[in-house]
């Protein structure tokens, strides 16, 4: 009986649909009465606070009433933004991929597929980190001749195309190491790094035989860049290195595309004779007088060039530092696009990002825990999650602004590369064209093609535009992790890293694809709520601030901003601040997260909200008013010695002086003299009852004292390079010195 009868006599028979010869299987996520059990007792809770609020008001005129209706108006905010927040865990769906039974169908039948990885800067992003993102990918278990790697240099650097040249003769040996010992992670740094072998494994002299020329190449690489320069003996390995001159520079050069790999050539073959996937170097023209777009420019330079060079339907995006972990990913992937009934409304599939390097506690919370195993997981089932940039898998035509309807399936074909049509020098010329800066001149690039352009996060933006073409996504969260990355290991890096996200995401709610407005009858309402709740990152700041200032300035003015410990009204306060504790204390806890790991989200929960953020919003309400434009700035991706070893010990490192640290720390110390100074006056009998009508005052201001212990200590006991600067510690104690004499408004 074939699929289609099957299909048909299940459904005359009323019977529900199974996962039955489906590519992948669907769960629906339990536990919904608890998730309505708390919204409801929590929603009860936060209407008594508010009614609190409104009929407890001072009178005009009256001390601390603009103070209070700060404290309102933060209260009103998170209560809105929590509300909102629920709609990722209203309907969470979990997907897990059948590999075997694709291969069963389709292994003759595979697609081709693209992998564009992207890098900008030599310095930040080093070579040797790039290549071994190049090498991961091409020992991928895919067949070879369907396989296209294309690394785009933002860079123009000819230290990268060295690189990417040497790793090119390396994969040679790689390839067949990494699928004889079935090496993962399949980055040389990283497995080497890593793993040992015992001296009486019968493989030992062959892995350190490979470790010895990987460390060989290595070093040759890291010889070149110190020098600066790259030798005459090595420039005649190959004739792409006349494309560089005196003249090239970052921001100003020709277009470059060379076939490194020509994986239709008889001679590209691996040490055991079998055939390497085709590896092509790009870096688009960039002149002066040219907006390049960023990212974003990138990836639509290579959605051409590739088009003309292999034109594989599917696509991989990743970021030049994700390594991959498991050679199987491409195929769990492809579960979901070629499942032949959920596939075809399927545009890309999410993979998370994971990260070898956090610490054990995760210092700087660059898991994002939550995000993948709660809130991705939640946009799956209110039509998927969002496009993060990387660990991405795109239909192409997606990618190129179609529109998905039922009625025209979308084949997955194994196309071949084009590389057989034309000999390798006409295709790296015509590919070249494509890469132009003029190319885009009065097209729809950036606009309906590609990805979307005028937004720090590119990425997210161009997500939502294919999902409001009636297109859906996926997300795979597979037990093995399938890309690893690596984390900011600085507290500026992991700031200035959540500044992009979150102006970005600010720029989208006020542009023309706002969620609640351009994804109006379009997407699900709870899609356009998923979608609000990041776009209100940035505005968090606001009322953060408040709720981190006023009650502790209240608190040494002995103003009271909540109701007694007697009180009823006591009771709605304290239950909802248990209730959400206890709740994100038990979403943690359950995915074996540690109470450390716990607390270290709740610190960078405050550390964002009140610089990232802040800095987030006023950069875009500057941009609006034409005062600055957008940029977009580079995570580095590497750390000296010294920096990355505190990184490990878990001691957070500030080092250097930053308008956020100045704010971190200026916080830190308001609330450290607030709680001290009512602390004092509670011992000297200054107020009769204190402590019963500033109770929940002196637990909010202690608990930021808690929070802010690392900053003490980098302030005033470290002395290491990552502790705070002096200049910063004065500038702070002056102005949190300001408290004692501020009107309490």
């Amino acid at each position: 009986m074939s699929g289609e009868e099957r299909r048909g006599r299940e459904r005359e028979m009323g019977k529900a649909e199974t996962n039955e010869g489906h590519l992948h299987e669907v769960k629906e996520g339990k536990g919904n009465v608890w998730l309505w059990l708390y919204t409801g007792s929590v929603l009860l809770g936060l209407l008594l606070i508010y009614a609190y609020r409104a009929s407890h008001l001072p009178a005009a005129g009256e001390k601390g009433r603009w103070a209070w209706i700060a404290v309102f108006a933060a209260e009103l905010w998170f209560g809105f933004h929590w509300f909102i927040s629920l709609s990722v865990r209203w309907s969470p769906l979990y997907r897990f991929p059948f590999r075997d039974r694709l291969s069963q169908r389709f292994e003759g039948k595979l697609p081709g597929v693209d992998i564009f990885i992207f890098t900008a800067d030599p310095v930040i992003e080093p070579p040797t980190m790039v290549i071994n993102t190049v090498l991961s990918v091409l020992a991928y278990d895919y067949p070879p001749e369907k396989l296209t790697i294309y690394l785009s240099d933002d860079g123009c650097s000819i230290f990268t195309f060295y690189a990417l040249l040497e790793a090119s003769n390396f994969a040679k040996l790689w390839i067949p190491f990494c699928k004889k010992f079935n090496v993962h992670p399949m980055a040389p740094s990283v497995f080497f790094s890593k793993l040992s072998v015992p001296l009486d494994d019968p493989g030992f002299s062959e892995w350190k035989a490979m470790e010895k020329l990987y460390r060989d190449m290595e070093s040759r690489i890291d010889a070149a860049v110190k020098v600066g320069e790259i030798s005459e003996e090595i420039k005649t390995q190959h004739e792409g290195f006349s494309e560089w001159c005196s003249t090239t520079t970052t921001k100003d050069h020709q277009a470059i595309v060379k076939i490194l790999i020509d994986g239709r050539d008889q001679n590209a073959r691996d040490s055991v004779g079998h055939s390497l996937p085709t590896v092509v170097y790009v870096a688009r023209e960039k002149r002066q007088k040219y907006h390049h777009n960023f990212k974003a420019g990138a990836v639509n330079a290579l959605l051409r060039v590739s088009a003309e060079i292999s034109n594989g339907p599917i696509i991989l995006i990743l970021d030049c530092d994700m390594l991959v972990n498991t050679s199987e990913s491409i195929r769990d992937a492809l579960c979901f696009f070629m499942d032949e009934e959920r596939g075809q409304e399927i545009a890309f599939v999410q993979f998370p990002q994971t990260f070898e390097n956090i610490t054990k506690n995760d210092l700087y919370a660059s898991s994002l825990k939550a995000l993948q195993w709660v809130e991705f997981h939640g946009m799956d089932g209110q039509g998927g999650p969002v496009f993060t940039g990387t660990c991405c898998f795109h239909r192409r035509e997606c990618l190129n602004g179609k529109k998905y309807s039922k009625a025209n399936k979308i084949e997955l074909k194994g196309e071949r590369p084009k590389i057989q049509e034309a000999s390798t020098r006409n295709l790296e010329e015509r590919a070249k064209a494509l890469a132009t800066c003029t190319y885009e001149e009065k097209t729809q690039w950036g606009k309906e093609m590609g990805l979307i352009y005028g937004c720090p996060v590119e990425d997210v933006i161009t997500g939502f535009s294919i999902q409001c073409r009636g297109w859906k996504s996926a997300y795979v969260n597979p037990e093995r992790e399938a890309f690893l990355g690596r984390a900011p290991s600085t507290l500026s890096q992991a700031l200035v890293q959540h500044k992009r996200w979150s102006e970005g995401d600010l720029q989208i709610f006020l542009s023309k694809y706002c969620p609640i407005i351009y994804g109006y009858g379009k997407t699900k309402f709870g899609l356009q709520m998923c979608y609000s709740m990041y776009c209100f990152w940035a505005v968090n700041s606001i009322p953060t601030l408040t709720y981190v200032t006023i009650p502790s300035i209240c608190l040494l003015n002995s103003v009271p901003l909540y109701p007694s410990v007697y009180s009823f009204w006591f009771i709605p306060f304290v239950f909802v601040i248990a209730i959400t504790t206890a709740f994100s204390l038990w979403e943690s806890l359950s995915r074996v997260i540690t109470l450390q790991w716990w607390w270290n989200e709740q610190r960078m929960w405050l550390y964002k909200r009140t610089t990232s953020y802040l800095f987030a919003l006023v950069d875009t309400f500057l941009m609006l008013l034409g005062i600055t434009n957008s940029t977009f700035v580079i995570t580095p991706k590497v750390a000296d010695e010294e920096t990355s070893k505190r990184y490990e010990q878990e001691i957070m490192e500030f080092g250097i002086t930053s308008p956020m640290f100045t704010i971190l720390t200026t916080l830190a110390m308001l609330n450290l003299f607030c709680l001290v100074g009512g602390i004092k006056r509670l011992m000297m009998g200054e107020e009769d009852g204190a402590l019963v009508s500033h109770f929940l005052q002196f637990l909010l201001c202690g608990s930021l004292v808690l929070i802010n212990l690392p900053i003490y200590i980098a302030a005033f006991v470290r002395n290491d390079r990552g502790s705070i600067q002096a200049s910063t510690t004065i500038s702070a104690v002056a102005i949190a010195s300001l408290a004692y004499f501020l009107p309490v408004f």
